[in-house]
């Protein structure tokens, strides 16, 4: 099992660790900070022992880091693990953002069901199963969202289940909601939220989440 320091420690961006294994390009470390793509979070960028980590993707318990070919890496040896630190707390940011606008829009909207979902550096999306136009219902929606943002609440991120490595998040007026991606400590670190509605075809609908720089 990787141990995951980015549950641990989101902010941190510098990790000294050991390799576990190594199979070729790919690299298994005892921990990392390095998050791989998972409920629609985009992986981290940056290196292990300064190569770059051209894919970083989970295998059961394990997080794989595939490098260029002539890493020589071998199991046994410290190495330093170093993230994009700016794109790591956009994607914490946005991941948030689009975590508490999902849990508006199933208040707004009993029975919607979520088909999709996709975090990146630049902004946020969501897709639902829905045979109406969302649009009436962005602004009460963003409103609703910026408060809790203006609110500065404190976001708990914590394991409902160690061993099964299940996690959630919850705050204030909300029930705890599963999750295992990484989260900023307080609603006020997300920003301003803005949303736009997309027709992505019949019966969808999708609604994209744009924070400030």
């Amino acid at each position: 099992m990787t141990i995951k320091q980015f549950w641990l420690d989101p902010y941190r961006s510098r990790h000294a660790t050991g390799v576990a294994s190594v199979a070729g390009s790919d690299v298994i470390l005892q921990s990392t900070i390095f998050f791989a793509f998972s409920g629609g979070q985009e992986s981290d960028h940056g290196t292990i022992a300064g190569f770059p980590v051209l894919r970083a993707r989970t295998e059961g318990s394990a997080i794989v880091h595939t490098l260029p070919e002539a890493h020589g890496l071998a199991a046994g040896q410290t190495v330093e693990v170093v993230i994009d630190w700016t794109r790591r707390y956009r994607l914490m940011r946005l991941h948030f953002a689009a975590e508490l606008v999902l849990e508006l829009f199933y208040r707004a909207l009993p029975g919607v069901n979520k088909i999709g979902a996709h975090i990146a550096q630049d902004k946020a999306r969501i897709d639902f199963a829905w045979p109406e136009n969302i649009s009436p219902l962005l602004a009460g929606i963003a409103s609703a969202a910026n408060a809790i943002v203006q609110t500065d609440l404190v976001i708990t991120s914590a394991f409902e289940n160690v061993a099964d490595e299940r996690r959630y998040w919850q705050i204030d007026g909300f029930a705890r909601v599963p999750c295992g991606g990484t989260h900023v400590r307080r609603t006020g670190e997300i920003g301003a939220i803005r949303l736009k509605r997309d027709n992505i075809g019949r019966g969808k609908e999708r609604v994209e989440i744009l924070v400030d720089s």
